[in-house]
């Protein structure tokens, strides 16, 4: 079985013998952030699939803000370079979640929420954790914190 590092790592050299500039420089960007987080705290692991997951989406939102700023700033050329940076990163994550099925789980956890006594906006504590372990790494958790406001709300 390969992991995600290995297979990142094949994937670079695919990229590097095809003279792929762009997939080549952001594959190997974010082999430097998984060693990178190999190495920090006081000693050395090896990072496990679901840790690199969580380096690869780390890396993904960076170079979407990153586009938005460029966007923002009128480089639209860095900012399109960016996107494509992401886009690259994307394929390695698992398929986000629709705005349906995300406001399905959040609706559900409410209701266990609910169920086990927690009301109004301080609950929001209580349904994050419920709905957390669902939702880990198929959507990003400011769009999870405002599904879960939005309903707590509502």
């Amino acid at each position: 079985m390969t992991t995600l590092k290995s297979k990142l790592q094949e994937d670079l050299t695919e990229a590097i013998r095809a003279r792929d500039e762009l997939r080549s420089s952001t594959l190997r960007l974010t082999l430097s952030a998984i060693t990178k987080e190999e190495v920090a705290g006081k000693e050395a692991r090896e990072l496990s699939d679901d840790d690199v997951q969580k380096v690869i989406a780390k890396e993904a939102k960076k170079r979407r803000e990153a586009a938005e700023a460029f966007a923002q700033g009128g480089r639209a050329e860095q900012a399109d370079r960016e996107k494509a940076e992401g886009e690259i990163l994307d394929a390695y994550l698992p398929k986000q979640l629709t705005d349906d099925e995300l406001h399905g789980i959040v609706a559900q956890a409410v209701e266990e929420a609910r169920a086990a006594g927690a009301e109004g906006p301080r609950a929001m504590g209580a349904v994050m954790k419920i709905v957390n372990p669902k939702v880990a790494g198929r959507a990003e958790g400011g769009r999870v914190a405002a599904a879960v406001k939005k309903l707590l709300a509502g």
